[in-house]
């Protein structure tokens, strides 16, 4: 582990590469899984402020999905705050496009400018994973089977996760911090890396 502040960062975000291959993949990540991606506490309010301003992005099935559970709800095995889901299914948020990759419905909104706000960080950082602890925060990469083609990728590409995720990063934890990041992976890569 590496440490920056008050953040662990695992330093498997530093060996392990990664792009995403929605090519092959089409997405997998939303609508895999037991429950929506994870929330922060003061993204809830946010999707609450921009429903009416997303509705014509998603899909009908996401809509009623929504309106039914809320813009957001809690995983009932540990409370956490996640996206809702269409019958168990995909995130309430997603659309399919003609080729049957998945896409952010609040993302497409964010790029034709009818939002100020990209999408959940969590979603935006995959594959790292944010855990909020009382006196430390961790990042540590998330090894899913359905991203096997963005690590092939991230292979043939050789780009790290913390390089693929340099945008996210920024968003979430400033300049400042990624600068400071970069260093410490290239001081990691002469000490460990091949």
């Amino acid at each position: 582990m590496i440490q920056i502040d008050d953040k662990l960062i695992s330093e498997e975000i530093f060996s392990e590469e990664f792009v995403c291959n929605l090519t092959k993949c089409k997405g997998a990540c939303c609508v895999e899984g037991d429950v929506g991606a994870p929330l922060d506490k003061d993204e809830l309010e946010i999707l609450d402020g921009i429903f009416d301003k997303i509705k014509p992005y998603l899909t009908a099935e996401g809509i009623k999905a929504l309106e039914e559970q809320g813009t957001w709800t809690t995983d009932p095995m540990d409370g956490m705050y996640v996206t809702p889901m269409v019958e168990g299914r995909e995130c309430a948020y997603v659309t399919f496009d003609e080729k049957g990759i998945t896409k952010c419905g609040i993302e497409k909104a964010y790029e034709d400018g009818a939002v100020d706000w990209q999408k959940p960080i969590s979603c935006h950082l995959y594959p790292i994973r944010v855990t909020e602890y009382s006196s430390f925060t961790a990042l540590n990469y998330h090894e899913w089977s359905v991203c096997s083609n963005a690590c092939t990728l991230g292979r043939e590409l050789q780009v790290p996760v913390y390089k693929f995720l340099k945008t996210p990063l920024i968003r979430k934890y400033g300049e400042e911090f990624y600068e400071v990041l970069s260093g410490a992976a290239e001081e990691w890569k002469k000490e460990y890396g091949s």
